[in-house]
């Protein structure tokens, strides 16, 4: 689902006028975009939770010519799926079965 989709599903499913879906929809974004940036959690009950986490620097090798390279400390989101989610989408997964040959 794109941005412009989840504001379409607002507009549609709540009947909220599109200028003001677009606005909410970035509001939200933004918002864990600002708490994720300044190391906070976010954590959207039955979601999910987005956390910052460090990985320091180390050496690795350029792809290309294979000389090494230093890659630097950074600071990535991860996301933890909550209970509720988890729970729907393993009740919708395809069934996988074997068939004997």
């Amino acid at each position: 689902m794109t941005r412009n989709e989840l504001v379409e599903a607002l507009v549609r499913l709540r009947g909220i006028p599109r200028p003001m879906a677009e606005r909410v929809v970035s509001t939200v974004l933004e918002s864990i975009q600002t708490a994720l940036v300044a190391g906070d959690r976010v954590e959207l009950r039955g979601f999910g939770t987005f956390q910052p986490r460090s990985y320091r620097a180390y050496g690795g090798r350029n792809p290309r010519n294979g000389e090494p390279v230093k890659v630097a400390p950074k600071l990535l989101p991860v996301f933890r799926l909550g209970k509720e989610l988890r729970e729907a989408m393993v009740e919708k997964s395809p069934t996988t079965t074997r068939e004997k040959v």
